[in-house]
C-alpha cells in the first residue's frame, strides 16, 4: 500500500433515506451472517471458539462496504487483499473463489489466510465477500508458523492470489500444493471450508438485495455506504481540537538474537500526529529501519492500528460503519524500509499483531495531547500468542495449538480499565481450558488474574491474566510471541504503568528458565508454560482514587495491601 490520500468530501445522499438504511444494515446484516457461518462449520478451536478472524461485503472495486463485528486489526489490510483479487483476476466468473495471504498484496501475515468470491446476478458483479481467518498453521519449521526467521521465504506457505475455484468446484492442484506444506490438512480443510461457505452467504445476500431493489440501486446504495461514513468520520474529526502531537516508543525486539548478544535488541517507533479541520495525519518518519526478525510491518498493518485508535477515539458508542469510506479523511504515511513500511522480503508474521497492538497504544498517547478526555492508558499491547505442537500421544496424529492470551484494557478517564479482555486492535474470545484440554495434548493448570498488575490511578488499569500450561507425555515444539516486557503499558495524567509481560520454562525437576519474548522453544514432556500478559495503565494520580473502590479492590484481589500503601498511600 503507498501512503493513503486523504479524499475529497462525500457526496449528497441520492437514494431514498428509509431505502438506504434498510440496505446498509442488511449489508452489516450479511456480513454478520458470514461470521455464523464460518464459527459453526469450521474445525480449528481458534476459528470455532476464539474467533481469529474477520467477515466483510466489498464492492466490485475491492473497497470494504460492510464488516461484521470482528477484528479491528484487518480494517486497514483486508480491503487491499481483496483489490490484489481484482487486479489479478479481471475475468472473475460466477463460481469462482479466490485465496491468498501475501503480506506484501494486501494480507497481513501468512497465517491469516484471505479467501475471496465475487457474487454475480445474471451476469452482473455485484461485489465480493471475503472471510480473512488465521490458520493454526501454515508451514515453515516451526509447529504454528512462528518462528524467528530472517526473510519471509521461512514463514510459510506464501500464496498470491490464485483461483481455488471455478464453476463452484476446488481445484484439486491448488488443493494439493496448500494441503502438502501444513501439518494438520484435516483440520485446515475443514477451515477452508467453512471460508467458502461464508462467502457463499455473503453471494445469496447479495444476490437476494439485488432481486428486491435492482443491481443498479444495490450498486449506488454500497457507494453512498463509504460516501455515509466518510461524512460521519469527518464530522467526528471537526469536533476535535487541531493539533499537532508526537510519541516514540520502544519495542521488545524481533525475536533475532544476534551473534554473541545475550538478548533481544530493542528498537524504536515514532509517530507524529497532525489534526486540521476534517482531516488527521499519522506520519512515522523517524522510525527505525526494518529489522532482521519478523517484526516488520507492511504499512497497511501500520494503517490498521492506526485506524482502529481513531475509531475508538473519535466514535466511541461506535456509529459510524467501519468501511473504507470512513478512512478518506485519514493519511498514513511512512519511510518505505522502516519496520512500520516493510519492504520484501521482510518477514513479518509477528507483526501483524504486535505491531498493530502497539500502534494503536501509541496513537492514544499523542492524542491524549490533543483532545485528552477522550483517549486511554496503554493497554496490554500484545497478544500475546502460545502455540504448542508435536504428537498427540492419545491418538498418535500431529496437532497445533495456538493460543492468545487476554490481558488488560487501559484506564480511561472516566472509569477503570478491564480485566483479561482483548483490547484495541483485537476482538477475540477466551479460549475456554476444556477445549484446550480436550483438543490437545495439554493441561491448563492455572489461569487466573494478576494481583497489581493494573497500573495504579485515579482509575485503575485492567489487570493482566496468567495462563499455566503442562505438556503431557511427549516433548511440544512451543513458540511465543509477545510485547510489552522491556517497556510496560503507559499511565496517563499520573497514572501508573501496568505490569509488563514474562514468560517462564519450568522444567520437570522445577528448575526455571526466563524467556524471551519472541522464538521457538522446546518444552519437555512433564514441563509447564507460564505466561504473565500485561496489565494496563492507571489514569489520573493515584491519590485521587475514590477510598471505596480501593478497598473493594482489595477484597477483590486486584489490589494487595502492600501496593495499596505503596502506590495509593493507603493506611488500615
Amino acid at each position: 500500500m503507498n501512503d493513503a490520500v486523504a479524499q475529497p468530501a462525500a457526496r449528497k445522499l441520492r437514494s431514498d433515506p428509509a431505502r438506504f438504511e434498510v440496505v446498509k444494515n442488511a449489508l452489516t446484516s450479511a456480513a454478520e451472517e458470514m461470521k455464523i457461518v464460518l464459527a459453526k462449520t469450521a474445525y480449528s478451536p481458534l476459528l470455532k471458539v476464539a474467533g481469529d478472524y474477520s467477515c466483510g461485503i466489498f464492492d466490485i472495486d475491492g473497497n470494504m462496504v460492510a464488516q461484521g463485528p470482528d477484528l479491528p486489526i484487518h480494517l486497514g489490510s483486508m480491503p487491499d487483499a481483496v483489490r490484489a483479487v481484482v487486479r489479478a483476476f479481471p475475468d472473475a466468473a460466477p463460481g469462482d473463489v479466490f485465496i491468498h495471504n501475501d503480506p506484501y498484496q494486501g494480507g497481513s501475515h501468512l497465517p491469516d489466510v484471505n479467501v475471496v468470491a465475487p457474487a454475480f446476478l445474471d451476469g452482473r458483479l455485484l461485489g465480493f465477500g471475503c472471510v480473512r481467518a488465521h490458520w493454526p498453521d501454515i508451514g515453515s519449521a516451526t509447529p504454528g508458523s512462528y518462528g524467528a526467521v530472517t526473510e519471509i521465504y521461512g514463514e510459510g506457505l506464501r500464496l498470491p492470489p490464485v483461483r481455488l475455484y471455478r464453476g463452484g468446484k476446488p481445484d484439486p492442484a491448488i488443493e494439493a500444493i496448500i494441503f502438502a506444506n501444513v501439518r494438520t490438512p484435516t483440520e485446515r480443510l475443514g477451515d477452508l471450508r467453512a471460508q467458502v461457505a461464508a462467502n457463499w452467504r455473503a453471494e445469496a445476500r447479495l444476490q437476494a438485495l439485488a432481486r428486491k431493489y435492482g443491481t443498479d440501486t444495490l450498486l449506488e446504495i454500497m457507494q453512498e455506504v463509504l460516501d455515509y461514513s466518510e461524512t460521519m468520520m469527518r464530522a467526528a474529526l471537526s469536533a476535535l481540537p487541531d493539533g499537532e502531537a508526537e510519541f516514540e516508543d520502544i519495542f521488545d525486539g524481533d525475536g533475532v538474537i544476534a551473534h554473541g548478544a545475550t538478548a533481544d535488541e530493542t528498537f524504536r517507533v515514532k509517530v507524529k500526529i497532525t489534526k486540521r479541520g476534517d482531516t488527521i495525519v499519522a506520519d512515522f518518519v523517524g522510525s527505525d529501519p526494518q529489522v532482521a526478525g519478523p517484526m516488520n510491518a507492511p504499512l497497511t498493518v501500520t494503517a490498521s492500528g492506526v485506524f482502529c485508535a481513531l475509531k475508538m477515539i473519535v466514535d466511541p458508542q461506535s456509529l459510524i460503519p467501519p468501511n473504507s469510506g470512513c478512512w478518506r479523511p485519514v493519511t498514513v504515511s511512512a519511510t518505505p524500509g522502516s519496520v512500520v513500511h516493510a519492504q520484501l522480503p521482510a518477514p513479518v508474521v509477528y507483526a501483524n499483531h504486535e505491531m498493530s497492538h502497539r500502534v494503536a497504544d501509541m496513537v492514544m498517547a499523542a492524542m491524549h495531547q490533543i483532545t485528552p478526555r477522550t483517549v486511554m492508558a496503554g493497554s496490554q499491547g500484545t497478544s500475546c500468542v502460545m502455540t504448542f505442537g508435536g504428537t498427540d500421544y492419545r491418538s498418535g496424529e500431529r496437532y497445533v495449538s495456538y493460543e492468545s492470551v487476554k490481558g488488560g484494557f487501559g484506564a480511561r478517564p472516566v472509569k477503570d480499565g478491564i480485566n483479561a479482555v482483548a483490547s484495541t486492535v483485537s476482538n477475540m474470545m477466551n479460549t475456554p481450558i476444556e477445549i484446550i484440554e480436550m483438543s490437545f495434548p495439554l493441561r491448563v493448570e492455572e489461569y487466573s488474574v494478576i494481583p497489581d498488575s493494573g497500573g495504579a490511578g485515579t482509575w485503575r488499569g485492567g489487570l493482566g491474566v496468567r495462563r499455566v500450561w503442562r505438556v503431557l507425555a511427549k516433548d511440544s515444539h512451543a513458540a511465543v510471541c509477545c510485547e510489552r516486557t522491556v517497556t510496560p503499558p503507559f499511565g496517563l495524567e499520573g497514572g501508573l504503568a501496568g505490569a509488563p509481560a514474562q514468560i517462564v520454562l519450568e522444567q520437570p525437576d522445577g528448575s526455571t528458565r526466563r524467556l524471551t519474548s519472541k522464538g521457538g522453544f522446546t518444552a519437555p514432556a512433564g514441563s509447564r508454560v507460564i505466561l504473565d500478559a500485561p496489565g494496563s495503565g492507571g489514569f489520573g494520580p493515584p491519590s485521587a482514587r475514590d477510598p471505596g473502590r480501593l478497598s473493594e479492590d482489595m477484597i477483590d484481589g486486584y489490589v494487595t495491601q502492600a501496593a495499596a500503601r505503596r502506590d495509593y498511600g493507603f493506611v488500615p
